[in-house]
């Protein structure tokens, strides 16, 4: 029986990465204030996707409603999926740009160096009156050729770097600065697509 499917984020992204695997979901994104207690990128974003998931999995049923029931089968198994990414560079954090001054800085950071991109992923699943929850967290590598002042520049006034950790969309304009990759590209994009489906099929949990 295929469960319901519920991600605790607004990204685009991460809307049509699952979308392209021809998973059904609803979006019920969280709106929570981030809490973190570490400065290690991994367990940053798996705390960071554990908060989402969790916040969303106590609001899911009475905003979106409890779902189809099928009687013959028990019920139905839910599952959020709570995402977080951070670019890290040199161990240190980088988000999103607070504007473009800040873009500006990251992007110098990042021009000729390799940075890693780490997505933590969550899920709490509620199936037959309980609740469980798994964390994990995948890395990838992103090579960045050198980028001129001018380069910067350009390509922050484009408005793209605004609301991408680290500054940058490896699916965007950016692809054209990026070198190479050591990983999974869909985990730079926001989800480690195939990652997450492997895990929920080692739980018994069908999404397709």
């Amino acid at each position: 029986m295929k469960s319901r499917l519920i991600l605790a984020s607004g990204s685009p992204r991460r809307k049509e990465l699952l979308e392209q695997i021809g998973a059904e979901f609803e979006i019920l994104p969280a709106k929570g204030e981030e809490m973190i207690t570490s400065t290690v990128p991994a367990q940053v974003v798996m705390e960071l996707s554990a908060q989402k998931a969790e916040e969303v999995a106590g609001r899911y049923k009475e905003e979106l409603g409890t779902g189809n029931h099928n009687a013959s089968e028990g019920e139905q198994a839910v599952v959020i999926l709570g995402a977080d990414t951070v670019v890290a560079y040199e161990n240190k954090i980088l988000g999103k740009p607070k504007n473009e001054e800040d873009a500006v800085r990251m992007l110098q950071m990042l021009s000729g160096h390799t940075h890693s991109v780490f997505t933590g992923v969550t899920f709490v699943i509620e199936k037959a009156g309980k609740q469980e929850k798994q964390s994990f967290f995948a890395e990838t590598k992103v090579t960045m050729y050198p980028m001129t002042e001018q380069q910067i520049q350009s390509y922050v006034a484009t408005g793209e770097p605004m609301d991408k950790a680290g500054a940058y969309g490896i699916q965007g304009k950016c692809a054209v600065y990026i070198e190479k990759i050591m990983g999974d590209y869909n985990n730079v994009v926001g989800l480690p697509i195939a990652l997450v489906y492997q895990n929920l099929e080692k739980s018994g949990i069908e999404i397709l």
